[in-house]
């Protein structure tokens, strides 16, 4: 995200906002124990905004102010804490480098907030984040209300920003779609050497410390969200990150990793095997996951309902069931029962950005499915997964999960796959063994 990427991300929002005003905040630093800290990484809202890297700034947008249209509260230069914590933009900094049309320590906050939020009807906000910052907001708001008769006007209604920035967020622009394209490049990088290294009794670890290496040694902020490694029967638990198991004999590892660049993040799972290639049942299980994918992929274009793609992907795992013989016969009855969620219980798809489960609504204002558009970017993440203990299951299915995942934009003539360089093919994936 460079200042200009967000500048313009600002005019775009501004003009949504229709005479009201916006609050946004960073962020604060998060103690992980006794004195360290989690490393910050700005809120998204803000981040898309600003481009303001530093924790506890705060950005005000003011689009019909003749002046202040872009305030930002930020933390002073401080050059004895500098010496421990690093540089900081300062009020300066955030005028002449982050294109603020003015800015005030994070200190004058009580003083000056009041007032820039004066004169304007409503405000954007996304309260609940910071239950302390919404009382104190809410509470000059209060003040203020009960000086009416003073000819002081604050506003009058809080809108979540969903309906305004996040639409704007889930339809990428050609320099969003250039940041995902670097996430996915590094993505392809770490996947494709994971896959070359991968032993029997190597520990899971030692996966996710390559992978995550080779995020940050390509210049990214490292995984987007913590990598699953997850060898044999772990590839049954879907948020598996523990990673600290190591590889059986025969197994399969699931691979769910993205790289994190500028904020932006890939989101890609693989699975591949611990030996030169799959074992029949490995192999029986991951064609049918692949070929839900790929038809699922095929229905990503322009105008297609977000809920079809997740449809013919299930449909397509269901006959893949029966045909197992994990579900008895009857497709159409287990896709009514839901009998099928022993064996999937995700969906297929969520939208990609900012975040790796990123902003934006699935539904039209009538609850209807929405159509895709051009330049959203979604997954498309099909698996199976049959417990190690699962007495129901033919035996030699118990203990493997098998997902596979993309990252998907939306063009105009249909769609571009923008992990399609990551081996996902019997063939192609057993090559590279």
């Amino acid at each position: 995200m460079t200042p200009a990427m967000a500048a313009a991300h600002r005019q775009a929002f501004m003009t949504e906002l229709d005479g009201g005003v916006a609050v946004l905040r960073a962020g604060g630093e998060v103690i992980r124990n006794r004195d360290t800290h989690f490393r910050f990484r700005p809120d998204s809202d803000f981040w898309y905004l600003t481009a303001f890297p530093e924790p506890d700034a705060l950005a005000v947008l003011r689009p019909g102010a003749d002046e202040e249209r872009f305030v930002l509260f930020v933390r002073p230069r401080d050059p004895a804490q500098e010496v421990w914590t690093g540089r900081r933009a300062g009020v300066e900094g955030a005028r002449e480098r982050f294109g603020a049309d003015a800015a005030y320590p994070i200190g004058a906050l009580d003083e000056q907030l009041p007032r820039l939020l004066r004169g304007f009807d409503s405000l954007t906000y996304a309260s609940g984040l910071d239950a302390d910052f919404d009382r104190k907001l809410m509470g000059w708001i209060q003040d203020t209300h009960l000086r009416s008769r003073d000819g002081v006007r604050l506003p009058g209604q809080v809108v979540h920003p969903g309906a305004t920035l996040h639409e704007l967020r889930l339809r990428k622009t050609p320099d969003e779609v250039a940041a995902l394209r670097r996430c996915a490049a590094l993505t392809n990088e770490a996947h494709r050497a994971a896959m070359s290294a991968l032993r029997e009794g190597q520990g899971e670890w030692e996966i996710e410390a390559l992978v995550d290496g080779v995020f940050r040694r390509g210049g990214g902020w490292g995984p987007g969200y913590p990598s699953i490694c997850a060898a044999g029967a772990n590839a049954t638990i879907l948020h598996y990150n523990t990673n600290n198991e190591r590889v059986p004999k025969g197994a399969m590892m699931l691979l769910d990793a993205g790289a994190e660049a500028d904020g932006y993040t890939a989101d890609v799972t693989r699975c591949f095997p611990s030996g030169a290639g799959f074992t029949p049942p490995q192999r029986e299980l991951y064609e049918i996951v692949l070929g839900a994918q790929l038809a699922a992929i095929e229905q990503v274009r322009p105008g297609v309902p977000f809920h079809s793609v997740h449809e013919v992907a299930l449909r397509r795992l269901v006959e893949g069931l029966v045909a197992l013989e994990l579900l008895p016969a009857g497709v159409d009855a287990h896709l009514e029962s839901g009998a099928y969620r022993r064996y999937y219980m995700h969906r297929t798809s969520h939208w990609l950005g900012l975040d790796v489960h990123d902003v934006g609504s699935y539904f039209t204002a009538e609850r209807q499915s929405r159509p895709l558009e051009a330049g959203m970017v979604l997954t498309v993440e099909p698996g199976l997964y049959v417990a190690a203990d699962d007495d129901r299951a033919p035996e030699r299915f118990r203990g493997l999960g098998v997902r596979i995942e993309d990252d998907v934009l939306v063009t105009p003539q249909g769609r571009d796959v923008l992990t399609a360089a990551i081996p996902k093919t019997i063939a192609d994936v057993e090559a590279l063994r």
